[in-house]
């Protein structure tokens, strides 16, 4: 009888520490999922592989998205971790799974229908929603003249759901979604008359026109609009809450507008013909002077690619072009600048380059200490176009409305001050045509940008036998990827 009493009391008190285990056990929290982040040291991302948001060139990851959410990774000291969806559906599936993403960055648009999925963040890039056509096929001008289109969009994004609201007030309007195809693909297959129209963001459009040059602007499908990063729905908001104050910072302190100048505020400059121009130039006029353009740039350490995009920008590649104002050859060189540089001949292709590599690097190193790159070679273009002295004029300006005198994004607003007498009247240097500059820069950026893309290892052969396909001019050859920016 004893031991059974004493078995009891065991077993009660067994019990009692078991409940008082559980009940203990129950009163901890779970650890936020910003916790759990910074537990890892992982931020888990999923995003669209595509020229707007990420992709991979011969110097690694890049992309707008890819570029800020590393910004964002490195606020929280940890490490990035990236996924790419093969779809919308799959990439808003992909949120709040175990051991998954804990955050979408992909140019996304708040959808009524996604509300029950996600939650957004701030906004942190307003764009336009456009409806593309082909030039030389009849332009709708309204939302009635999508009826009776040929019409494809990406499955499952907010393009699809307008169409989708569309619809219920044009019954007869058609259109496919497709989960097989990108932004790019959508403007190739636009640009080469396999679908009459599809629906991309303004942003997507800016950053693709110069490969696509026979797309256009059909008109905007409504008011613009925000794109924003989604977490899970949930009550825990945690990430949410950290995500927005990062995005508030970076545009209060620059980054954001840094990031979209660099992938966005020089890519609208070529316009259709100067892109059509400039895919038959590649490849009829670049093969004679390559192997200079390499040569000299390996003497001064500069990329040849930019020298070949100056070259251009300067005489679209003609070795004897000659100014009204006396500048000659295919760097355009002046009289003063060839002799300082050893040019005897200005007429002669190789010595141009020569003497223009070794002029622009020139200017480069004599540039202030405190600019860095990529600044610097914005700055150095700047100069090669204006000069030093007008430069420097445009620094103190923007010292005096205190901007940075160091950021190109500041600097090239104060440039075309120089051309009017309320401003050049306070400077050393005086009068100057100062938005040529700030065209200059951008021309040579897009065309470095183009530069970059075709002469990627698996490409480069395709350029020099003349089979490389550019959009609108040899369409008999497929596109093979996505042209990085």
């Amino acid at each position: 009888m004893f031991a059974h009493t004493a078995l009891r009391q065991r077993c009660a008190k067994w019990l009692f520490a078991t409940g008082l285990f559980l009940l203990l056990g129950a009163c901890v929290e779970k650890p936020s999922t910003l916790e759990r982040v910074k537990e890892d040291g992982v931020l888990r991302v999923v995003t669209r592989n595509s020229p707007a948001t990420y992709f991979q060139d011969r110097n690694g990851e890049t992309g707008f998205e890819y570029e800020l959410v590393q910004h964002f990774a490195d606020d929280l000291g940890v490490k990035l971790q990236i996924e790419t969806a093969d779809n919308l559906d799959e990439l808003y599936g992909s949120l709040g799974k175990p051991a998954g993403p804990v955050l979408a960055a992909a140019g996304l648009v708040s959808s009524a229908r996604r509300q029950a999925q996600v939650k957004y963040s701030h906004p942190y890039l307003e764009v336009t929603p456009q409806v593309i056509y082909r030039n030389g096929r009849p332009r709708p001008t309204e939302a009635k003249g999508l009826v009776g289109k040929k019409i494809m969009v990406l499955k499952g994004s907010s393009h699809a759901d307008q169409l989708a609201e569309l619809k219920k007030q044009y019954p007869a309007l058609q259109y496919e979604e497709s989960d097989a195809v990108e932004v790019v693909d959508l403007l190739r297959m636009v640009d080469e008359g396999q679908i009459d129209l599809t629906l991309v963001d303004s942003n997507e459009l800016a950053m693709n026109q110069v490969y696509f040059p026979n797309v256009r602007v059909a008109f905007d499908l409504g008011e613009s609009r925000d794109q924003r990063w989604a977490v899970a729905a949930g009550e825990d908001n945690s990430l949410l809450n950290e995500i927005n104050e990062f995005l508030d910072k970076s545009q209060k302190n620059g980054t954001l507008q840094r990031l979209k100048d660099r992938y966005y505020g020089h890519v609208d400059v070529l316009g259709y013909v100067g892109a059509y121009t400039f895919a038959q130039h590649l490849q009829q006029r670049l093969p004679k002077y390559e192997k200079h353009f390499k040569s000299y740039a390996k003497v001064e350490q500069v990329d040849w690619r930019l020298l070949a995009a100056i070259g251009y920008q300067e005489s679209m590649w003609q070795p004897e072009v000659t100014s009204k104002t006396g500048v000659r050859g295919l760097m355009m060189l002046t009289q003063r600048t060839a002799q300082a540089m050893g040019v005897s001949n200005r007429l002669d292709p190789r010595q141009s380059i020569q003497g223009g590599a070794k002029y622009f690097m020139k200017i480069k190193a004599e540039l202030d200490d405190s600019i860095q790159e990529p600044d610097r070679t914005w700055f150095a273009l700047a100069a090669y176009n204006v000069g030093s002295g007008h430069l420097e004029d445009a620094r103190t300006l923007a010292k005096r409305e205190k901007l940075n005198p160091n950021k190109w994004l500041d600097v090239k607003k104060m440039l075309p001050r120089l051309a009017q007498k309320q401003w050049y009247r306070q400077t050393k240097y005086g009068y100057a045509r100062g938005g040529e500059p700030v065209h200059f820069v951008a021309n040579i950026r897009r065309y470095y940008d183009i530069l970059t893309w075709v002469t990627q290892p698996q490409l480069e052969g395709e350029v020099a036998e003349g089979n490389l396909h550019v959009p609108g001019v040899n369409k008999d050859k497929p596109a093979e990827q996505s042209p990085p920016m």
